[in-house]
């Protein structure tokens, strides 16, 4: 009897065991898979985090909502822009040619024997070159024609300052334009801010109420024809400044060069007098 009921007892604390191992399984399988739910729900806010809201106000919808006249305003300033930068490079380039060209006369132009070989050894678009020539013309067709009576001082003088106004003339150039968009562009953009602040005053008039979301395109239309007329006009008027004082600098060496071939042709023609 008492063999029996160990017997049973055996084969209760079997059957127990044999339950228990399949839940313990589950409880492990169902511990490992927790942190992998854990992992994809924050992967999940990560990766909603990281979507970016599209600003219905911003310029991209400037581009898309914006009418003729505002888009062709945006065309306009930024014509200026681009042209603004082109002649602002390409003036710096001329300013530095015209600089190089100025420090190689000390060894090409006034270390030769005469005025022609000094000419004829500088660059043919030199602009040192262009007056040198000019003055040597100057001297060698003044005789037989309507010239002839003019004191040849005067008229090499003469000569040697149109060329020089002529090189003046040519590094000017294209700084009308940056002047002309420094002084403009402000008033183009604020026309696309006053084309903007009427779409927000119709809105709030077809609207019939003045909220948020009839107000705040049109304003942030505004707001920005404004920024892009200031951020237009602030380089091109930096440009011209800065690019009109290198031009004083360099055309002062120009200018004293003319001067020094005036009296270098005067002093050899009056010793050959």
């Amino acid at each position: 009897m008492i063999r029996s009921i160990h017997q049973l007892a055996a084969l209760a604390c079997a059957a127990l065991i044999a339950l228990a191992a399949p839940l313990a399984v589950q409880a492990q399988d169902a511990t490992k898979a927790a942190p992998t739910a854990t992992t994809a729900v924050a992967v999940s806010e990560t990766v909603a985090v990281k979507e970016t809201v599209e600003n219905p106000y911003g310029f991209t919808a400037m581009i898309k909502q914006g009418d003729m006249v505002s888009k062709g305003t945006l065309v306009i300033m930024l014509i200026m822009s681009m042209g603004s930068w082109y002649i602002i490079f390409v003036k710096l380039w001329e300013q530095r040619k015209l600089g190089k060209q100025a420090r190689s006369l000390p060894k090409k132009f006034w270390t030769a024997p005469s005025v022609q070989e000094g000419a004829a050894a500088l660059k043919k678009d030199s602009a040192f070159r262009y007056i040198a020539e000019t003055a040597l013309s100057a001297i060698e067709h003044q005789e037989g024609t309507l010239t002839e009576n003019i004191d040849r001082s005067t008229w090499v003088t003469m000569s040697v300052q149109r060329a020089v106004d002529a090189v003046n003339l040519r590094m000017q150039e294209g700084l009308a334009f940056l002047a002309t968009v420094g002084s403009t562009a402000p008033f183009v953009g604020l026309f696309g801010t006053v084309w903007g602040i009427l779409h927000a005053l119709t809105s709030i008039g077809i609207a019939g109420q003045a909220s948020i979301d009839k107000v705040a395109g049109p304003v942030g239309e505004a707001l920005i024809m404004t920024a892009i007329g200031l951020a237009v006009a602030v380089p091109a008027v930096i440009g011209y400044n800065w690019l009109v004082r290198r031009n004083k600098v360099a055309m002062e060496g120009v200018r004293a060069f003319g001067a020094d071939v005036h009296a270098v042709l005067m002093s050899r023609s009056n010793t050959m007098r």
